[in-house]
């Protein structure tokens, strides 16, 4: 087992070949001024012992020896995942982007320009004090009786499917509160959508002074009206507005499809993210031009029929509504990417009990996503067909199965299947245990009680 995904990465892309190689893992531990002694589980051995495991469904430390073909102990293993520095494995992770992104960033181009999608997610942890005050539990459960969750910003490239970034916070934190952070790494022209957590005229505006795009679907609360030269609220007077649009309509671009501008809040939000600071907002324009339309889903099977968008690319001729109504349909593929991630790689429960090695897991898991896309984009374009045909568990397989020398067979293609409609529901019914409502050391207590009266 040794060497198995260095020889897969010298299989589907040469430039992969020295990223994980040991000069490149120890020039990064020397940066961090990380000190380790010439032992077995070095840092080059504990890095890719770390992305064995991942690989495997994030496997327990007692099997590493096997896949491994050496002996050592479990927890040996985690003392060695200890030491090995959080700076170490994102410069790995962010180095492994940069490279697949050089050649492949240009697949999958909308009307000429890269897309990026971005989307929130969620992961449980173990019941630990740590992670309890890191991340907090949803508020429907009482103490003791359920697990930390964390909130997680996931950001990939439309095309490939690439994860560029994932961010965790705590479980109470808006998907805006860390969506701005993000643009540093786009390039003009480019085009960033998302659902309606990122519609905000703040972010709009940040996106528009860096010459960057959005497509963002429209808040619930917010009030749209395509009637043309209808009315809208003003600041002052405060009183009789109630009911209008805060937008100001200024002319017609198809039957639901306006050029408007959004005016900019009197003050601040009670509780800003931190990126919206008070000599930010007061640096937004007092108006911004924006796109609204709106659209209908036909699709069978869908929950929502009627969408609105709003969008910064307003030349009707060059960005017609169906097309943004595609655009905004591909959101599905983030869906997908996280549901590999949470279902098939098993990123929905992390077993780390503390928060600086569930940071770990999440940087590895990023890196090892990347790495399986690779692999779907090389087989996807030898076999001729749409890269989201090729099946990512056959890829993650191949790549946890793969033999020195052993080529990169044909993956299994999905069939296209458009219109497809399933319940959300499953047939398999769950062990009919019933919820643990009590601190586990209560039930327990209780138990022995009963068991002694009997």
């Amino acid at each position: 087992m040794v060497g198995t995904i260095m020889e897969a990465r010298k299989k589907v892309q040469k430039e992969l070949a020295t990223l994980l190689d040991a000069p490149m893992i120890l020039d990064l531990c020397r940066e961090m001024d990380s000190q380790w002694r010439e032992r077995q589980l070095d840092p080059v051995t504990t890095s890719h012992l770390f992305l064995l495991q991942i690989l495997h469904g994030n496997t327990a430390c007692t099997h590493l020896p096997h896949l491994w073909g050496q002996r050592f102990t479990a927890s040996a293993s985690c003392q060695a995942r200890t030491r090995l520095p959080l700076g170490v494995l994102e410069p790995l992770r962010r180095r492994t982007s940069a490279v697949c992104e050089q050649p492949t960033h240009d697949e999958g181009r909308w009307r000429g320009h890269r897309t990026f999608l971005v989307d929130g997610s969620s992961f449980s942890m173990p019941d630990t004090p740590e992670l309890q005050e890191e991340c907090g539990q949803p508020s429907g459960q009482q103490p003791g009786c359920g697990c930390p969750v964390a909130h997680r910003l996931a950001w990939f490239h439309a095309g490939t499917g690439f994860v560029l970034e994932a961010l965790a916070a705590p479980w109470h934190t808006h998907d805006m509160a860390e969506g701005a952070t993000l643009h540093t790494a786009l390039r003009p022209g480019d085009v960033l959508v998302g659902d309606r957590a990122f519609w905000a005229l703040a972010h709009l505006a940040l996106l528009r002074q860096h010459d960057l795009h959005a497509v963002f679907r429209v808040h619930q609360r917010q009030i749209v009206d395509f009637t043309p030269s209808r009315p809208h609220t003003t600041r002052k007077p405060p009183t009789a507005q109630k009911g209008l649009p805060r937008s100001r309509w200024l002319r017609q671009l198809g039957g639901t499809d306006p050029l408007v501008e959004w005016v900019k809040p009197v003050r601040l939000p009670s509780h800003p993210p931190e990126w919206r600071t008070p000599a930010g907002f007061a640096a937004l324009p007092a108006g911004l031009g924006v796109r609204e339309l709106r659209y209908r889903v036909t699709h069978a099977g869908f929950r929502t029929q009627t969408v609105t968008l709003v969008t910064t690319l307003l030349d009707v001729a060059l960005y017609p509504a169906d097309a943004l109504a595609a655009l905004d349909g591909t959101r599905w593929q983030g869906e997908r990417t996280l549901r590999h991630l949470k279902q098939t790689m098993g990123l929905d429960g992390l077993p780390c009990k503390r928060m600086v090695g569930v940071l770990k897991e999440l940087t590895v898991f990023a890196l090892l996503y990347t790495l399986v896309r690779v692999v779907m984009l090389v087989a996807a374009k030898r076999q001729g067909v749409a890269l989201e045909r090729s099946s990512f568990i056959d890829a993650l397989r191949w790549l946890s199965t793969v033999r020195p020398g052993e080529p990169l067979p044909d993956l299994v293609v999905n069939p296209h299947r458009p219109g497809r409609v399933e319940p959300r529901a499953v047939k398999r019914r769950p062990k009919p245990y019933p919820l643990l409502t009590k601190p586990r050391h209560e039930a327990r207590k209780l138990l022995i009680q009963q068991s002694v009266r009997a």
